[in-house]
């Protein structure tokens, strides 16, 4: 869960709540159902077929070889705007101290240490990493349960107050089209979130661990996106938050405007270490998964190269070249960049999610000719694939119509390119490409 809780909500909320005001709790609310539906149907195929990994090998296995290939080749794309995104975010939280240094030069600043750093050390994740995310979800506990003691032992008369939930223009302060025009944007806070059911396949007892891990995750978005939303609104009205855009996490500035500095202070550090440690991971993961996609032979060969540590340099070189744009983003449009790409990345985590539901309605039919009777059937399908589908087509028209065509445009193209270096890598596999394997 903690590589799931990240900049989406510690910084991209921003936007949000000026929008939607307190409606975004319920804007999170749909984003963590579709997240949830989307979970069940990859947890039905997990759990008949633990497989450790990318959910590619269901694509590959039920729709078709370039379906599977798209599938990996879009979650590499992904994880590497994941990781602009995150580094992007960092130099927010930089600011926060130090407002007049240019967003660019700290995003260069920390693109060097760590590309430096995956370019020499392949043993500084594990444990590490798994602290850092430990840090960041008990950071989120540890202000939902501050809240919740500044809220019971607050002053009558005091603007801390459950009310503020209603009380300043109501729970829908702009119309329900404030939250309507903010859905597309806020499943940014929801992506990688379906990569903890990928992450059980590989535990002991699948059948057991995998169930629960997704159906925990219902829980776990009430506890960590709602609730410390609905607490923290609570504790300031939501229409008084100097946020600025996209600036400010409007989880340090509540506790900055209570004119309680040292958390504020505390939570920029936990926030900062958290992008940095979401950054670091993807820009490994990016390496790893064109490494192995050049084992596959769904890329050029020259990535499956490695070092003498076995550091795959070409795909970490790749990878970070195209994370440098980040840099130059930074450095034209600083006010602009985080935006931008946050749209773009779910431009990329939509297309996944859509694969995976229409992989499953492949599966389902493989199953019901088969007369497979499966252990953790999803919930509602096939009508809750159609609503997924549905709902990855009303984030795309809100996309289309607020100013970002040009992250919708791209999906096509990147598809169609995939496609070329598919024929490139498998001239004799067209027959393939929406036929899947006897």
């Amino acid at each position: 869960m903690g590589g799931a809780i990240g900049t989406g909500l510690f910084l991209g909320s921003a936007q949000v709540i000026q929008s939607a005001g307190p409606s975004i709790i319920l804007g999170y609310a749909i984003g963590g159902l579709i997240a949830f539906l989307i979970m069940r149907h990859l947890g039905e195929m997990i759990v008949e077929e633990p497989v450790a990994g990318s959910f590619s090998h269901f694509a590959y296995k039920y729709w078709g070889k370039f379906p599977g290939f798209l599938t990996g080749w879009n979650y590499w794309i992904l994880y590497v705007l994941v990781a602009m995104s995150e580094l992007t975010a960092v130099a927010k939280y930089i600011n926060y101290w130090w407002p007049h240094i240019p967003a660019w030069t700290s995003v260069l600043f920390f693109f060097v240490v760590i590309t430096a750093i995956n370019l020499t050390n392949v043993k500084f994740y594990g444990e590490s990493e798994f602290w850092l995310a430990i840090i960041k979800v008990a950071a989120v506990i540890s202000m939902i349960v501050f809240g919740l003691y500044l809220l019971f032992t607050a002053d009558v008369g005091s603007n801390i107050s459950f009310s503020n939930l209603w009380s300043h223009g109501g729970f829908f302060p702009n119309g329900f089209s404030g939250l309507f025009y903010m859905l597309a944007f806020l499943m940014f806070a929801f992506g990688g979130i379906e990569l903890i059911g990928m992450a059980a396949a590989e535990a002991k007892d699948p059948k057991k661990t995998i169930p629960k891990a997704i159906n925990q995750v219902v829980f776990r978005i009430l506890i960590f996106y709602i609730g410390s939303l609905a607490i923290l609104l609570s504790l300031v009205p939501w229409n008084q938050l100097d946020l600025g855009g996209l600036d400010k996490s409007p989880f340090v500035m509540i506790f900055s405007q209570m004119g309680i500095g040292w958390a504020a202070h505390l939570l920029n550090f936990i926030i900062l270490t958290a992008a940095l440690s979401v950054y670091n991971s993807g820009m490994f993961a990016n390496s790893r998964m064109l490494y192995s996609l050049a084992q596959q032979g769904n890329a050029p060969k020259v990535f499956a190269k490695t070092n003498k540590q076995g550091v795959p340099i070409p795909a970490v070189l790749l990878s970070a070249l195209l994370i440098f744009g980040c840099v130059l983003l930074n450095y034209f449009v600083p006010e602009d960049a985080l935006g931008h790409l946050m749209y773009v990345v779910v431009g990329a985590l939509v297309l996944n999610w859509a694969m995976i539901s229409i992989t499953h309605l492949k599966y389902k039919r493989f199953v019901k000719h088969a007369n497979i009777k499966t252990s953790f059937p999803a919930l509602w399908s096939p009508f809750s694939n159609y609503l997924v589908l549905a709902f990855i087509a009303v984030v795309l028209y809100i996309m289309w119509t607020q100013g970002f065509k040009e992250s919708v445009m791209m999906i096509p193209i990147w598809i169609t390119a995939m496609l070329v270096l598919f024929d490139y890598l498998n001239p004799k596999k067209l027959d393939s490409i929406v036929n899947p394997e006897e």
